[in-house]
């Protein structure tokens, strides 16, 4: 396959609140606003940024679980957002979902085999034989017992059934898995053990990630690139070194500067931001992030600054930090 394997264009999500008063416009929550991106095969895109600045909407634009407002969702060169309902069914093998709440996102009433082998039974028939083989095959892969096929999900602790979230995710052998917020519920030694998973699988089988995230730590220790989002927009997309090692964005720095350090050989940035993140419903003019920014100008204010590309290959939507450039949209 040439080009990437995902490829997001102009992704635009709003909510509208209800009716408007007197004839007017209603309003409406402006969950994304003109996000581009791609993802190759293999990698790890991670996407962060504080709470409701769109990071699982933009999960459930790409599973096709909302659609969209405008823009286009690319899986293979096909676009997702137009198929049918048919169409969309045999798509959705190659791509599949890892949830927040290893709990509340799978049956209770089935065991452990039984939610692995559900979803390769809506596109095949199984005998007891070859539902057992595989779940037996597919739990070993993610580092459980096979035995434990057998078990209800509250029978299994909580890193247990994170990894059957991913050995049902696993089951359709997806070309990409959209984690979100997949490790956030887990205690850090359990968590550490689910990132290296992924990372295995990911070595063993070139699977491709989007993984969601606010925790900076995990996404430095998974991610090959990072999108960071502010009220719905990307400000910054890099590799991870570039941005850890040198983030430009006046929103990322004061993201890596916030992010706890456990290394005390490491430099920690001030942090320079205070306030709360505006309102999808009213977002600021120009700039969204212009009320909170110490380096605001009266441009920032009135303008919206586009996504442009830097020397070293980033992306960066600023005024003052990216004042030129080509508008770049991967």
């Amino acid at each position: 396959m040439s080009g990437p394997l995902l490829q997001v264009e102009k992704l635009v999500k709003h909510y509208p609140l209800g009716g408007g008063i007197f004839n007017k416009v209603p309003p409406v929550v402006r969950a994304v606003e003109d996000v581009s991106f791609t993802v190759n095969a293999g990698e790890t895109l991670c996407i962060v940024g504080e709470s409701g600045c769109g990071k699982s909407t933009i999960a459930r634009l790409l599973m096709r679980l909302v659609d969209p407002t405008g823009g286009r969702v690319l899986l293979e060169g096909n676009d997702i957002a137009s198929l049918n309902k048919n169409e969309l069914r045999d798509w959705r093998r190659r791509m599949q979902m890892v949830f927040q709440d290893p709990y509340s996102s799978l049956n209770p009433r089935l065991t452990a085999g039984q939610i692995i082998t559900e979803p390769v039974e809506n596109f095949e028939r199984l005998n007891r034989r070859k539902r057992e083989y595989l779940a037996a095959e597919l739990l070993r892969k993610v580092g459980l017992a096979p035995e434990i096929m057998h078990r209800l999900p509250s029978e299994l602790s909580g890193g247990q059934r994170q990894r059957l979230g991913i050995a049902r995710a696993l089951s359709l052998k997806p070309s990409i898995i959209i984690a979100d917020e997949a490790v956030s519920a887990l205690d850090v030694s359990v968590q550490a053990q689910i990132l290296n998973l992924l990372m295995d699988l990911q070595e063993e089988t070139g699977i491709a990630f989007v993984f969601i995230s606010h925790d900076l730590g995990v996404v430095e220790h998974i991610g090959h690139r990072v999108a960071v989002m502010y009220l719905g927009r990307i400000v910054e997309l890099a590799t991870c070194e570039a941005l850890f090692a040198n983030p430009i964005h006046p929103y990322t720095e004061a993201l890596i500067a916030a992010a706890p350090i456990p290394d005390p050989t490491r430099v920690q940035l001030e942090a320079l931001v205070e306030g709360e993140v505006p309102s999808p419903v009213s977002p600021p003019s120009g700039c969204a992030f212009h009320p909170r920014c110490p380096l605001v100008q009266d441009r920032c204010r009135v303008d919206v600054p586009p996504l442009v590309s830097m020397p070293d290959g980033r992306a960066v939507a600023c005024h003052v930090r990216a004042p030129a450039g080509k508008i770049e949209h991967n």
